[in-house]
């Protein structure tokens, strides 16, 4: 997946990446300017213990006194509970503010994940996903609600201790103050290695998510193949590159750190050294001096927290790259803005102005090659489907059945030439409206966490438990819920599991009838069923798809012998099309691909005697 691997890791700081995230914060500029006032307010008071010190030594130790001393410690006190309660203030709106923007985030990010095409789905693995949507949410949450607080706390109490210390003594203050073009020089060298080494780890934290989705999803296959140790080999593999990234990322910050704690204690030296001097020379007061000292040994602190601040959203600037690379991805199919304005979008559907859909489909023209593709899989292709008719697509397994449905649902749209819904270009139309009158049942079925009734109550959330327990009879699925004590009440696990390949084919079948679509896709509905199970599914299917448009994707030809029109796939392209006799008479492809059907059924039956070849080679 190159889009996600194959990412720039030496790419520098970049403050338009890291603004990216500002309107996630604009609904809280609220708190943001509440806690930016407190911050400001706590550097004020941090800034005044040093001159509370001062104000002791010259008064209290030089003198030898006390006096005037309760007025002192209340005063002190006032301050300590002033500043006591802005931290228990502000802890609790950054707090807040954490969770309030990484659940905005991650609503954001599940929204555009509705709105991607499903070739998105196709190309990207879910790891990729998942990892978006919670880790880096949570971090960036976390980086501008904490970062914001002890950024400003370190700036603003930074400048003050530099600005009281000029006041103080300028000549010292100075000194201190040449230690500040080192660090900014240490800074940009470390944070661009640590920035690298970040992305790097968030890549292989994407791959570590993505393998524990395949190993949890993929668990009892990989217990039939018995590759527990190739799986194991493999999530070592990557981990180890997520160690060794993270590692680097921890030493560049362990050496960066210290550094700077260095320079900050040569500097310390050098004003114990002179302030020393010149409180024995008599130019400088022993209380002045404390202070100084309080305020050149402390003024590191804050300007580590600054550096490990700016460590933090330089690093973060992987995790914005990774969210607003998703979020600002563009769908493969839109709607243009005047088909939105009238019909509205996936969210905001004006059902009031969608058109009732017969189903007369016509490919006029139609050319199409993949995204990613070269060569054209269709060309110059026409064919007009009158409402009612199936449409069977039959040929071997890869050979590109599912392009002409996937066109005619919009899934992609065509290349050159219109796909016309009731003599109109379908894009002219809104996606939801095209997608609510189709019904897909698809090979390899796929249920919700949830009961039988709630799954197949998805196919029209405002459908009665009549309508529920109508449509699993009319296809069978009520032989699954006669089978459970729960009745339609039972749960079917995660995806479905607790239910066999066939039993969720019925059900996911029941939801498809639901919604009463005017067009049927069956992608190989039977081909998971046993036979019994087929025959009931196939009369269900004679029923429901009566005046209704239909396109059968065949693995059993036999299912698709009474279509009205069968189109005959190879290597992506079609080659032949007719009726079922029409394509036997022609002794083609189609009419070889029946032959061996037809012996492997032949032989079958011969192992099994109670299984008859299901369809005959000849012209009806």
């Amino acid at each position: 997946m190159a889009f996600y691997d194959d990412e720039d890791y030496k790419k520098s700081f970049d403050i338009k990446i890291t603004a990216k995230i500002l309107p996630f914060m604009k609904p809280y500029k609220k708190i943001i300017a509440q806690v930016v006032a407190l911050m400001l307010i706590a550097a004020v008071f941090d800034n005044m213990f040093p001159l509370f010190q001062r104000y002791a030594v010259n008064n209290f130790i030089a003198n030898g006194t006390t006096e005037n001393i309760l007025y002192y410690i209340m005063l002190y006190i006032f301050v300590i509970s002033v500043q006591t309660t802005i931290v228990i203030v502000f802890v609790k709106k950054s707090i807040s503010m954490e969770m309030y923007i990484g659940r905005d985030m991650k609503k954001a990010c599940f929204t555009q994940l509705q709105k991607l095409s499903l070739s998105y789905y196709n190309t990207t693995p879910v790891g990729y996903m998942m990892a978006r949507v919670m880790s880096d949410t949570n971090r960036i949450g976390m980086i501008v609600a904490w970062g914001l607080v002890d950024g400003f706390w370190s700036a603003a109490y930074t400048i003050g201790a530099f600005i009281a210390m000029f006041l103080l003594n300028w000549r010292l203050a100075l000194v201190v103050l040449v230690v500040v073009p080192f660090i900014a020089l240490l800074t940009a060298y470390f944070q661009k290695k640590i920035l690298e080494n970040h992305r790097k780890a968030r890549r292989e934290n994407s791959r570590i998510t993505g393998a524990y989705n395949e190993g949890i999803t993929g668990a009892r296959t990989s217990k039939t193949l018995v590759i527990e140790e190739s799986n194991s080999e493999h999530f070592n593999k990557i981990t180890q590159n997520m160690r060794n990234a993270s590692f680097k990322t921890a030493l560049y910050n362990a050496v960066y750190i210290p550094t700077i704690a260095f320079f900050g204690s040569l500097v310390a030296a050098f004003v114990l050294a002179r302030g020393g001097i010149s409180v024995i020379g008599g130019t400088l007061d022993l209380g002045t001096f404390s202070a100084f000292i309080t305020y050149a040994l402390g003024i590191f602190e804050p300007i580590q927290m600054l550096a490990k601040v700016l460590t933090d959203v330089v690093s973060a600037q992987a995790n914005i790259e990774r969210v607003t690379m998703l979020l600002e991805r563009e769908p493969g199919i839109t709607d243009t803005p005047e088909v939105v304005e009238k019909y509205g979008d996936v969210f905001t559907p004006k059902t009031e102005n969608w058109e009732t859909i017969k189903g007369d489909i016509e490919f006029r023209d139609v050319s199409f090659k993949y995204p990613d593709g070269d060569e054209f899989v269709l060309r110059n292709f026409n064919l007009k489907i009158p409402t009612g008719t199936t449409v069977a697509i039959a040929g071997e397994t890869g050979a590109g059945k599912s392009t002409l449905v996937n066109l005619a649902c919009r899934f992609f749209e065509p290349t050159e030439g219109q796909i016309l819904i009731d003599g109109v270009d379908y894009r002219e139309r809104s996606q939801l409206w095209l997608h609510s009158n189709i019904g897909y049942v698809l090979q390899t079925p796929h249920l919700f966490s949830g009961t039988i009734r709630e799954n197949i109550r998805y196919g029209n959330l405002n459908a009665t438990d009549e309508d529920i327990e109508r449509v699993a009879k009319q296809v069978s699925a009520d032989t699954v819920v006669n089978r459970l004590d729960g009745g339609y009440e039972s749960d079917v696990g995660e995806s479905g599991d607790k239910l066999s390949t066939g039993e969720r084919q019925l059900v996911s079948f029941a939801r498809a009838v639901l919604a009463d679509p005017r067009i049927f896709v069956l992608d190989e509905a039977t081909s998971s069923v046993d036979t019994h199970t087929e025959k009931l599914i196939q009369n269900a299917i004679a029923y429901i798809l009566k005046d209704r448009t239909s396109f059968l994707i065949a693995h059993r030809l036999s299912t698709i012998r009474h279509a009205d029109i069968i189109l005959v796939v190879k290597d992506g392209k079609i080659i032949e099309q007719g009726s079922h006799a029409e394509l036997l008479a022609k002794k083609g492809y189609y009419f070889n691909l029946c032959a061996k059907q037809f012996e492997e059924e032949a032989t079958n039956s011969v192992l099994q005697p109670t299984v008859a070849p299901s369809f005959q080679l000849s012209v009806d």
